[in-house]
């Protein structure tokens, strides 16, 4: 059995097909789809495929870096009224994003501490976005005296980084980056214990080789599987078990 922890099955990318992606997904052994939210507009679809795969899907609540604007105010308290509301799965996807734009860095900063706070009254996990902000990340997280649980999604940075995210007691999200032939990914993975990875597609985006270029879904997650499996000289039984252990540790 594996986990994925990350995917946007909700996205309009999937509109024409989404329930045979789902059952795609399950047939390969992918059974439990954990799905980030993006902002007040993905909660609809998010917790509509809850709703139709309760044993599959399993939503999360939190409001995603790029989609932080001059309407944060009223996008956090969507995000605050949802939480109290419901039982979600973790407070994602959150984080902070400079690669597109600089021009909320203060306001990705405030909603980043903001919905950690929120995490730790809820007890909940949080699911980490981050994109060309690892210092500024690791900043806001270490003024922290505590964290909750929880995963780097998309982790494609450097060992060292590695080993600091490890040591504030989170988990690493490889996906099909590890997969690129020049990522550099592979070569960090290799020298990581499997106890610290979680496995994720974060469909419908970057897709695992041969698909790299086109639209992920959740069964590629098999392909994440397979690589780490060699870089780590172990069978994909052997990933399967220890990386949904972490999940559910994760996501209790």
């Amino acid at each position: 059995m594996f986990i994925d922890t990350h995917t946007h099955l909700y996205s309009e990318e999937f509109n024409h097909d989404r329930s045979q992606i789902i059952k795609k997904a399950i047939g390969a052994g992918v059974n439990k789809l954990f799905l980030p939210n993006i902002d007040s507009t993905s909660i609809e679809g998010m917790l509509q495929l809850e709703k139709e795969y309760p044993e599959n899907c399993f939503p999360m609540m939190g409001l995603h870096p790029c989609s932080v604007n001059e309407n944060v105010e009223q996008e956090l308290k969507i995000v605050e009224e949802w939480l109290g509301k419901r039982k979600f799965c973790a407070v994602g996807e959150i984080g902070m994003d400079l690669y597109w734009d600089k021009t909320f860095f203060e306001q990705q900063k405030m909603a980043f501490q903001k919905q950690i706070d929120w995490a730790l009254q809820y007890d909940l996990p949080i699911v980490i976005h981050c994109r060309d902000a690892f210092d500024e990340i690791f900043h806001v997280l270490a003024a922290n005296k505590k964290l909750p649980k929880g995963i780097f999604h998309c982790f494609s940075g450097n060992l060292e980084q590695a080993n600091k995210i490890i040591d504030l007691g989170f988990k690493l999200g490889i996906g099909g980056v590890v997969t690129f032939k020049n990522s550099g990914l592979d070569k960090v993975v290799e020298q990581l214990d499997m106890q610290h990875l979680v496995l994720e597609t974060d469909s419908p985006y970057l897709a695992p080789v041969p698909f790299r270029g086109k639209r992920n879904e959740s069964s590629y997650l098999m392909m994440v599987a397979e690589k780490v499996a060699q870089l780590k000289n172990s069978t994909i039984a052997e990933v399967a078990e220890i990386t949904t252990k972490n999940a559910e540790e994760i996501f209790n």
